[in-house]
């Protein structure tokens, strides 16, 4: 073997295996996170806790996420990409109101259940989220509704639009399937009977 070759090929296989035992502590750091987040909530998540929970010293968690603000955003979007998203996109096949209010809110209830003790203490703790998470959160609570309503004749009625953004609210799945008793199909019935009732002229 060449002596180059020989002198490089240690010191390439140190700096992989560097950069993987990063890649792995960053990894076990944000899934502390997320495990903390969905089972005390953000509020009551500390650096120190997700530390002892990763395994590592404050310091190692700075050293890869410089703030909090960054922290969360890693930890959100680890759990966002194992969650099965809503497709508003998919609800657009559908032409005739009733349908695509139906199909959505089906989705986004699906979404809500699945993740549900995550959004309940994300939500409840919204004072401790970063505002950038708030704000990306609320536009897609906007464009699902802009999706539902769009396909109304008065799509810009502000009646017809504050009740379908009532449907689509965590809080009212929320309420209606834990407090009232009612699941998700009977849920979606409900929201969708309501929206109807609406005299968007009024």
């Amino acid at each position: 073997m060449p002596d180059q070759q020989r002198s490089t090929t240690p010191r390439g296989y140190e700096m992989r295996k560097r950069a993987e035992d990063v890649r792995r502590t960053r990894q076990r750091i944000i899934e502390a996170a997320v495990h903390l987040h969905g089972t005390a909530g953000p509020a009551s998540t500390s650096i120190a806790a997700i530390a002892d929970r990763a395994g590592v010293t404050r310091l190692t968690v700075y050293r890869h996420f410089p703030d909090e603000n960054a922290l969360f955003e890693a930890c959100s979007g680890h759990w966002l990409s194992r969650q099965k998203l809503p497709r508003p996109e998919r609800w657009s096949a559908f032409e005739s109101p009733v349908e695509r209010l139906t199909a959505g809110l089906a989705d986004l209830y699906r979404f809500y259940l699945a993740g549900e003790q995550m959004l309940t203490l994300v939500i409840r703790d919204q004072h401790a989220v970063p505002k950038s998470i708030r704000e990306a959160r609320e536009e897609m609570s906007r464009k699902h509704v802009e999706v539902l309503a769009g396909a109304w004749p008065e799509a810009d009625a502000p009646l017809r639009r504050a009740v379908i953004g009532h449907a689509t609210a965590f809080s009212t799945r929320r309420s209606l399937y834990r407090e009232q008793g009612l699941t998700d199909d009977e849920a979606v019935e409900v929201m969708v009977t309501l929206v109807e009732a609406v005299d968007a002229k009024a």
